[in-house]
């Protein structure tokens, strides 16, 4: 792996690209801590009660840009936001679906949407947070201090958007979940060293730290597994004679992966979750906050066997969900019908589909069990060792992920280059 990097390193190119995605990243580091104008932060900072709810999430996404209450606060959940909804609306309206398979020119009117989309929400969010969550910590309510704010938060989406566009056509990977996978890298540093401080005031053993060493190598290992994982359903297809020329007669395959769905349906799930622990910053001291935080807190006793229960069972419905609607067997089936195509023993048409719908529903259970488990034990984890790790999670799913993606892409540029590179 070392002297592959060394390799790369050597290509003017390549090290170009390198090079200009981690300037990229560094200027996102640098404005997640310039802070927004107008704003009280020590206000907002002691809303952070650290019981979850989407304060917690959103600063999560943020890399704590959201905490600290910088130009990066609302990070780029705006764009994922727009993107879910897009790829949505394009099964629901077919118009949309005919720009979605019109090749280049149709992806890049439907990028257009989904930039137009990330500034209208971000600035719906950005008015939402500033003269509703946290009124209290303006300075001055007056109507140019508050469109400082909302101006200056969707500002700093729009332009971390375009950071994400600049690092995916210039530099390695892919720039919006580079720009997801460095802000939560940058939270590892804090964890090591209050965890070194637990260790110090014997908070936390030896014993417990070198066990959750191990289990962490071990929940890697396996995200990795699943999220390479891949069922190859084999298709033939049939010799045909065009005019003078035959086509067909070739086989290959349709990948269905393990974790159709990826990460989608864990932030989902926690979306929906800690949606009533949010409500309990606006109702605080009353009846419905304890109810709360005693059984639907991830901190409660018992509500930390309640949330994670109800978690895990989320996470499986919304796998199904999504994989449903981004893959579609009928489709693929009559596709595979029309240009003679078949998988061996099966009759095409509706028994293919039927088959590939088998396929997709076992593994889909392995999927959303597979995400459930991982989600889940950073709860368990933090309340059985108390470790400061968020390990697991849509946390290491999208570090794992992201990280196999850019491995990939500088192994293609290895490949093209005839160097020997990361996968053998």
């Amino acid at each position: 792996m070392v002297s592959t990097l060394k390799n790369a390193w050597k290509i003017p190119d390549l090290r170009k690209r390198i090079l200009y995605t981690l300037m990229m990243l560094a200027i996102f580091r640098l404005g997640a801590n310039i802070p927004v104008p107008g704003m009280n932060r020590e206000i907002i900072k002691s809303m952070f009660t650290g019981q979850g709810g989407l304060f917690e999430f959103f600063n999560f996404i943020s890399g704590g840009a959201f905490k600290r209450f910088t130009i990066f606060a609302l990070s780029i959940s705006p764009y994922i936001t727009a993107s879910i909804i897009m790829q949505l609306l394009t099964i629901a309206i077919p118009s949309l679906e005919a720009l979605a398979k019109e090749g280049e020119a149709g992806r890049r009117k439907m990028a257009q949407y989904t930039r137009y989309g990330t500034v209208i929400l971000a600035i719906i969010q950005a008015i939402g947070i500033s003269i509703g969550l946290f009124r209290k910590a303006l300075i001055s309510t007056s109507f140019w201090s508050i469109s400082v704010v909302v101006i200056t938060l969707a500002a700093g989406t729009a332009f971390l958007m375009w950071l994400g566009e600049q690092i995916t056509e210039k530099g390695i990977g892919n720039g919006i979940s580079l720009i997801i996978f460095a802000g939560i890298i940058s939270r590892i540093p804090v964890a090591i060293y209050q965890t070194a401080l637990k260790v110090q005031v014997g908070q936390v053993s030896i014993v417990s730290l070198i066990i959750f060493a191990v289990l962490a190598v071990l929940i890697i290992a396996s995200v990795v597994a699943i999220q390479q994982g891949t069922r190859k359903i084999p298709v033939q297809y049939a010799k045909r004679v065009v005019g003078r020329k035959m086509y067909g007669g070739h086989s290959t395959h349709i990948p269905l992966k393990v974790n159709q769905a990826g990460v989608i349906p864990v932030i989902f799930a926690i979306s929906l979750l800690q949606f009533p622990l949010t409500l309990t910053y606006f109702f605080q001291g009353g009846g419905f906050a304890a109810f709360v935080s005693k059984y639907l807190s991830p901190t409660g006793n018992p509500g930390v066997w309640i949330y994670n229960i109800l978690y895990a069972v989320l996470i499986i419905f919304f796998t199904y969900f999504y994989t449903a609607v981004t893959f579609n067997p009928v489709e693929v089936a009559n596709s595979m019908k029309q240009n003679g195509g078949f998988i061996p023993g099966i009759r095409p048409g509706k028994p293919t589909s039927e088959y590939l719908e088998r396929t997709l529903t076992r593994l889909t259970l392995a999927g959303g069990i597979f995400l459930a488990i991982i989600a889940v034990m950073p709860s368990i984890i933090l309340n059985f060792t108390n470790i400061q790790f968020r390990f697991g999670g849509t946390s290491l799913l999208i570090a794992v992920g992201v990280a196999l993606e850019t491995m990939k892409q500088i192994e293609a540029q290895m490949v093209m280059r005839h160097y020997q590179g990361f996968l053998r």
